[in-house]
């Protein structure tokens, strides 16, 4: 059952992190790439971590990777939100979708 569990969490984290890596590649400008792998990565990582840890069972190696989970929780966010303050501060411009002529004579 352990077992079991454990896999789901490694499951969940491969698609997390996929989803952020696909993301990145497919999103159309800098804040929503920062979004897609800050938010993929941070959940991606420590379901994986939590995967980890319940195949290790209980010991030092699973107290690391609850330290490791916990500094990731903690410094990905504020690396993400470091990187978009710099964004704006050098003016990066956002995506913006491209009103088009023939769309309003259509409906």
């Amino acid at each position: 059952m352990r077992e079991i569990i454990a896999c789901l969490f490694l499951l969940i984290g491969v698609v997390f992190i996929t989803a952020s890596a696909i993301g990145v590649l497919r999103l159309p400008d800098f804040y929503s790439r920062l979004h897609a792998s800050g938010m993929g990565e941070t959940l991606g990582l420590l379901s994986a971590f939590i995967g980890l840890a319940i195949i290790n069972g209980i010991n030092l190696t699973t107290v690391k990777l609850i330290i490791i989970a916990l500094f990731i929780f903690l410094a990905n966010p504020i690396g993400t939100h470091m990187l978009v303050r710099a964004g704006y501060k050098d003016h990066f411009k956002d995506w913006r979708k491209e009103e088009t002529k023939d769309a309003d004579t259509h409906h």
